[in-house]
């Protein structure tokens, strides 16, 4: 592996939780909205995927940092961020039907 690689696997959950700050701050601007005016539930979902991505960036950056973090975390925290992304697609679909009738 070189310096390079090393370097920027090093850097690079430091970089997601920076940019994850500015989706947080528009995610939150988002949900303030009158939800008579939109439909803010899968909204919602997205915003608790974005929460779990977070920490699993603070478990990566203490895991980079000497701390001994379970493999068992990772997939969990992966597979909880899926099923949010999969119940937000489903709600969509639901509300995107009833406005058809």
């Amino acid at each position: 592996m070189s310096l390079y690689t090393e370097c920027l696997g090093f850097v690079a959950p430091f970089y997601n939780l920076a940019l994850v700050v500015v989706v947080v701050l528009m995610m939150i601007k988002v949900l303030r909205t009158p939800s008579k005016k939109v439909y803010v539930e899968p909204w919602k979902w997205l915003f608790y995927a974005i929460l779990i991505f977070i920490l699993e960036e603070i478990l990566t950056v203490f895991d980079a940092s000497g701390y001994n973090i379970n493999d068992l975390v990772y997939p969990l925290l992966e597979t909880l961020i899926i099923s949010c992304f999969i119940y937000m697609l489903l709600l969509q679909r639901e509300y995107v039907k009833s406005k058809k009738k």
